[in-house]
């Protein structure tokens, strides 16, 4: 009968062709098929015969099979001297990509990972059809340097923000003022950005509370959308009904979800909560779920450690930039009372490609939001991940039969037109 060692050598043995075993230890066991096989076969029997008495988690080094391996940039394998062998050269006699990438790929990926994006952003906002202006809006383009944070290495943390404010101006421009700082000054910050983000959230509402009890003028409520670029990663947190919207090579990606009394997951909470709907308003009062601020309304945000139907907390979505990624639209809901996600995607292609100035851009979205009568206040902020302009989207078109007849077309168009 055979013991547990020749019950695993002869598999072993039989993929010999294989030529190499990685070791628990890490090191690489390099296995000559010459003189013979028997000193192979040896050398594993005794490895294994350690591993079965747990002598020791490692490979033995004494045998004269196992050499510290290397290979040079051509990619063939040498060894180095050891007690019993002289220095020798060893030609690999199989096909390298079995074991290493082809240079060209591990190069392309290399350069796909240390991509950087060149940022740049743009604003603009205007009052619209409203008589006072509540928006306001924030682009940083280092966060830690505005707040004189030095711990921070390398890469720089890029901040933008609109806020939407209901009942007065005075919260939108308090997170604004002091979103940022709660973010900074965060112990995790800018190693664990979600979780910083999303408690400097709680913290500025909870700091909104305070000061807006010491000055009950300053009672009011704003919806809140941040957008963090830290390297590749780009952080989009939105409590209220802004959105943020990626353009990936001319695909609308929307990063934030419009959290508004009709979607059914906030409905759920809202109601889990003690709260109702009515006629599409939170306690029929607002138009929205989630806000910070508003604690002058009854019923809205909890107290004594109980949570309201109306969250200050964010809703996070994290991304990977890729070289598709053109741009990132953030704009208030009086944008998007106009345009869809497409649609504005669309057209700031459009205009970047014709001038590829994001500011301007941001100002012919307003206009053009004013021009489809928005009847709200309106900001945009744009960040480009590049500095050149989009390139044409070239879109495949397909062959439709037609089922009318150009006469039958003409008719029908005449009937539109009346």
């Amino acid at each position: 009968m055979r013991n547990k060692s020749s019950n695993r050598v002869t598999p072993f043995l039989a993929t010999l062709s294989q030529k190499f075993l990685l070791l628990p230890s890490g090191s690489l066991l390099l296995l000559s098929l010459s003189p013979t096989i028997a000193g192979a076969t040896m050398c594993v029997q005794d490895a294994e015969k350690d591993m079965d008495n747990n002598s020791t988690n490692s490979w033995p080094l004494h045998c004269h099979l196992l050499l510290a391996t290397h290979t040079d940039k051509k990619g063939s394998f040498f060894t180095t001297s050891t007690p019993d062998t002289t220095d020798t050269t060893v030609q690999s006699s199989f096909p390298l990509e079995s074991i290493y990438e082809d240079e060209v790929i591990a190069e392309k990926k290399e350069n796909q990972m240390n991509l950087t994006p060149a940022l740049r952003s743009g604003e603009w906002s205007d009052i619209g059809e409203r008589p006072y202006m509540e928006d306001t809006h924030i682009c940083i383009g280092d966060l830690a340097k505005k707040f004189n944070y030095n711990a921070l290495p390398g890469e720089a943390v890029s901040f933008y923000g609109v806020f939407d404010g209901h009942g007065g101006k005075s919260a939108a421009q308090f997170v604004r003022d002091n979103l940022p700082r709660f973010i900074v000054e965060d112990v995790n910050f800018p190693l664990e950005l979600e979780k910083v983000v999303k408690r400097s959230f709680l913290e500025t509402d909870a700091a909104f509370l305070k000061s807006s009890s010491q000055e009950p003028s300053l009672s009011s409520g704003t919806t809140a959308l941040t957008a963090i670029v830290f390297g590749r990663s780009l952080l989009v947190a939105n409590a209220g009904d802004c959105r943020a919207v990626l353009s990936r090579h001319g695909r609308a990606i929307e990063m934030s979800k419009d959290h508004r009394p009709n979607c059914v997951n906030e409905r759920t909470r809202v109601l889990s909560l003690g709260g109702f709907i009515d006629d599409g308003y939170l306690n029929g009062q607002l138009g929205i779920t989630r806000a910070i601020g508003d604690w002058h309304l009854e019923g809205m945000k909890g107290t004594s450690g109980r949570e309201g139907p109306l969250s200050a907390e964010p809703e996070l979505k994290m991304m990977t930039l890729t070289k598709e990624d053109e741009f990132l639209i953030i704009a208030s809901d009086g944008i998007w009372d106009v345009f869809s996600s497409q649609n504005a995607v669309d057209f700031a292609r459009r205009r970047l490609q014709e001038h590829n100035d994001e500011k301007l851009c941001c100002k012919e979205i307003v206009q053009e939001a004013m021009k489809r009568e928005s009847t709200d206040n309106l900001t945009v902020v744009m960040v480009c991940f590049n500095s050149d302009p989009p390139t044409p989207v070239v879109v495949e078109r397909t062959r439709v039969r037609r089922s009318i007849s150009a006469e039958g077309l003409q008719n029908l168009r005449s009937l539109l037109k009346e």
